[in-house]
């Protein structure tokens, strides 16, 4: 299937590669309104370019167009794209509030078009590994599930445009932007929460208006409990691992990024060893702890082909639009729960 980009920044570059490295697709144009900035992507990449979307949208050629732009202004892009016919696959988080999800939800229905979004930490061996144990009920009953995202962004990072840590087009800050996909993870390995109480705040940086820090304890519907953690304030030299941990009566797995700090069942099976021999932590470093441009694009790629083959099969992606609106459901009540002094809201 061939794809478009809207966005020429580090983000659509990053599609752009993973784009390239995928089976069942191929990266066909770029869109942006800078004409100059079009046509450099599209020169890099060997692409068409187009600087007016109603020409960019219109090309019979394009069947998929990912979204690349700034957070709070991926509704526009995406339901223009969707309503003129094309697959649309966004960037995270899918849009900063369920009102304008839901709105693109049922434009893609209307249209009978798939919209999909950027879930990318789902793809890897140990997510694999971990949902199955989850879904196999190697837990026991689950007791405990938390994630944690100390990362770190010096203030030139939110100086180096002017749409950074706006509510309007960041939508919130550690959470929303930064730590969505940890979240997004927990949800998908440890299922739905049922109520939330949470406390944010700005403590390290200046002329933004959004939080740095933020912690949220968690009541799930299975009845365990738990913590999100969310920071761009924790400096570190090379920065901390992205951090799922889930406990139950039966065992107990703590993720980092990509690779394992504990893996640990009261009965032991046979794929027990190799988890242990090829997926336990040792001196990685942490994938977008200090700078976001050291995450690879490898799991971009496997996204891109999960909703590729989806829409050839007729099925709903993994990282369908209605799976990507429940993290963003469970940051808008932390962000609420705090605005509230901390009340306790329920999902």
């Amino acid at each position: 299937m061939k794809f478009g980009i809207i966005g020429t920044g580090t983000i659509g570059h990053f599609h752009a590669e993973a784009i390239r490295s995928m089976d069942g697709g191929s990266l066909h144009s770029v869109f942006h309104p800078s004409g100059e900035k079009a046509a450099a992507f599209a020169a890099q990449f060997g692409v068409k370019f187009f600087s007016n979307i109603t020409e960019f949208l219109a090309d019979p050629e394009l069947e998929i167009v990912t979204i690349a732009t700034p957070s709070g202004a991926h509704f526009d892009p995406a339901h223009s794209a969707l309503s003129a016919g094309k697959h649309v696959i966004c960037e995270k988080p899918l849009e900063i509030t369920t009102d304008r999800i839901d709105q693109l939800i049922s434009t893609a229905a209307a249209h009978g078009k798939t919209l999909a979004a950027i879930l990318n930490r789902r793809f890897n061996p140990a997510m694999d590994a971990f949902k199955v144990a989850c879904d196999a009920g190697r837990f026991g009953k689950i007791t405990s599930a938390s994630c944690y995202v100390k990362w770190f962004r010096d203030q030139a990072y939110y100086d180096s445009a002017a749409w950074r840590g706006t509510l309007a087009l960041d939508g919130g800050g550690a959470l929303m932007n930064q730590g969505i996909h940890t979240i997004d993870a927990l949800l998908y390995l440890a299922g739905p929460v049922r109520s939330v109480a949470a406390s944010i705040a700005c403590l390290a940086h200046e002329r933004i208006e959004v939080e740095d820090i933020a912690v949220a304890t968690l009541e799930f519907e299975s009845g365990a409990r738990g913590v999100i953690e969310g920071s761009t304030c924790s400096w570190s030299q090379n920065g901390h691992p992205a951090r799922v941990q889930i406990c139950g009566t039966e065992g107990s797995v703590f993720l980092a990024d990509e690779t394992f700090e504990v893996w640990d069942f009261k009965d032991e099976q046979a794929q027990d060893a190799a988890v242990r021999n090829t997926l336990m932590r040792g001196n990685q470093a942490a994938l977008g702890a200090n700078d976001p441009k050291a995450i690879q694009f490898v799991q971009h790629q496997r996204n891109f082909e999960e909703v590729v083959n989806a829409i050839h099969h007729g099925r709903e992606p993994n990282t369908s639009a209605k799976e990507a609106r429940k993290s963003v459901a469970l940051i808008q009540a932390i962000y609420q729960s705090a605005t509230n002094g901390g009340v306790k809201i329920i999902l």
